[in-house]
């Protein structure tokens, strides 16, 4: 979904001479189509929520038909795990602690995927802010796994991430798809889960794997409302 200045200014509450700002200084993502600026809806998403940017649910919630062809965010944390306790004394170690945990098929290179979410942090912190990070591969597609992933870890003590808040990380939210739009769709599910009081609380107090799903079945629940009332509108 293409989306005008006009759009993002009424997504984001924003004034156009802010979101004309963020484009020149800011990086937020954009594409210029027959000489007009345009935003691509998931990509909006993404940069939104790496720069704590509140935004509404409409924003958050893909069409009903877009979102059944995609995992949920219960499917994709089934996948990829829940591990506690995980002990790290950096960023680095941080994610070879959390590389070590994935759930991932044998021929799956850990020391590649080590790397590329290395470089990845090279470019931009993953570290969205209140304790959280959600690592990823700069390309998902050079990662041919069967089954799209979000592994969630706690660290046993919380670890300096270079977070946009300054805040050290002690919950990593990691995604491991093999396409762009499964990338952007669990990121989407994961950005909405941690604006849920529940869900955030559940992340925030380290819960059994049993709770992170309840909570996250919730959520899935309230993005499937969210994507009908829009589609009825």
């Amino acid at each position: 979904m293409q989306l005008t200045v006009r759009d993002v200014c009424q997504l984001l509450k924003a004034p156009e001479s802010r979101v004309q700002r963020w484009v020149r200084e800011g990086g937020l993502p954009h594409h210029r189509i027959s000489g007009q600026v345009r935003f691509n809806r998931s990509e909006l998403l993404e940069w939104a929520t790496q720069h704590r940017i509140e935004m509404p649910p409409e924003l958050l919630a893909a069409p009903q038909a877009q979102a059944a062809a995609q995992p949920g965010l219960v499917e994709a944390l089934e996948a990829g795990g829940v591990f506690h306790g995980l002990a790290a004394a950096d960023k680095p170690s941080a994610l070879e602690a959390v590389v070590g945990k994935m759930l991932l098929p044998p021929d799956v290179n850990r020391g590649f995927l080590l790397r590329m979410l290395l470089a990845r942090e090279e470019l931009q912190s993953t570290g969205i802010g209140e304790g959280v990070a959600i690592p990823h591969t700069r390309n998902p597609i050079v990662l041919q796994v069967p089954k799209p992933a979000i592994t969630l870890c706690f660290l046993a003590k919380p670890v300096e991430f270079d977070a946009l808040d300054g805040k050290p990380v002690h919950a990593l939210f990691t995604l491991v798809t093999a396409a762009v739009p499964t990338h952007l769709h669990l990121l989407a599910r994961i950005a909405y889960g941690l604006r849920d009081p529940g869900f955030k609380q559940a992340v925030a107090s380290q819960a059994g794997r049993d709770q992170i799903l309840a909570e996250a079945r919730r959520v899935e629940g309230a993005l499937t409302s969210a994507a009908a009332r829009k589609e009825t509108r």
